[in-house]
């Protein structure tokens, strides 16, 4: 069986999705619907901009949306996948790629969360710590035991945690977690992602979501909030509202892909972020990285 897994933010890269728009007119005909709903030309930026460019909020998050939607709606019309999931970010790729929401629907709310998550970054002072080489469990406790904000946010491989929240309880929980053996990281980032400080973006979000249309998916999404699949547009659409406050439980979703019985996974988009946390994950599943229209054999 095969799955789709759309990567979040930190996979912009300049001259991402180009190609996809040359080579495909319904790829390019997604690329020039972002640019008409979102006001200004996403595409140009993607394409010509550079990276400091490619890191505003207005850009990032729509554009590695707008490139793996694309893409995986050029690929499903030859080969659909049996399931999908994205990290993050990705989640609102993966629920316009099995159409669960239409594609204005997603670059609207889309463009929504880079800005509120934008406001709420610059309304608290927050941060996130990649931390390594330690169980979940321990981090977890750490975490309980720092005094203010501090909590899980992406559970990405196995010995590989991110933790967020106040920037003075990340920087706390970091040297508690080095002296405990592992490696702890504080990532250059806008804010604390997933995770309290991130309510007023809850709050706006969840709004839009709730006046959104949800359709039955094609296929089972994943997300984040449960790790598990559902095909019901209410649950789809209420894990959706929550995945701004909840962590990215992205080990246990990738593992219960593979109990479902998933053989090859595809990172659609731009990166390969995704590709090496389920090689991590799993090294016994076949797993690549799609980032532009696949080249016919000779």
């Amino acid at each position: 069986m095969l799955a789709h897994i759309f990567p979040g933010q930190g996979s912009q890269t300049p001259g991402m999705g180009q190609e996809v728009y040359e080579f495909s007119f319904v790829a390019k005909s997604k690329f020039e619907k972002a640019n008409d709903i979102l006001g200004f030309r996403l595409s140009d930026i993607m394409f010509r901009g550079t990276a400091e460019e490619l890191k505003e909020t207005r850009v990032t998050q729509p554009a590695i949306f707008i490139h793996s939607v694309a893409l995986a709606m050029f690929m499903s019309e030859e080969h659909k996948p049996d399931m999908m999931a994205g990290h993050s970010l990705g989640e609102f790729s993966a629920l316009v790629a099995s159409k669960a929401i239409s594609l204005d629907s997603g670059i609207r709310l889309v463009n929504l969360r880079a800005q509120a998550m934008h406001r709420a970054c610059q309304d608290s002072d927050g941060t996130m710590a990649a931390v390594l080489k330690l169980d979940d469990k321990t981090v977890e406790d750490v975490c309980n035991q720092v005094g203010g904000i501090v909590v899980p946010a992406n559970y990405n491989s196995p010995g590989q945690l991110v933790i967020s929240g106040e920037r003075n309880a990340v920087e706390k929980a970091a040297e508690l977690l080095k002296e405990a053996g592992g490696r702890a990281i504080i990532l250059n980032v806008a804010g604390a992602f997933h995770s309290e400080l991130m309510k007023p973006a809850y709050e706006e979000l969840a709004e839009a979501i709730k006046n959104t249309d949800f359709d039955e998916p094609f296929c089972p999404v994943y997300q984040n909030v449960t790790a598990s699949a559902t095909t019901d547009p209410k649950k789809l659409q209420q894990n959706l509202i929550d995945h701004i406050l909840s962590p990215v439980k992205w080990v246990e979703t990738v593992n219960n892909m593979i109990a479902d019985g998933a053989k090859e996974f595809q990172e659609i988009g731009p990166g390969k972020i995704l590709q090496g946390l389920v090689r991590k994950i799993d090294p016994s599943v076949e797993v690549d990285s799609i980032s532009t229209i696949p080249k016919p054999e000779e």
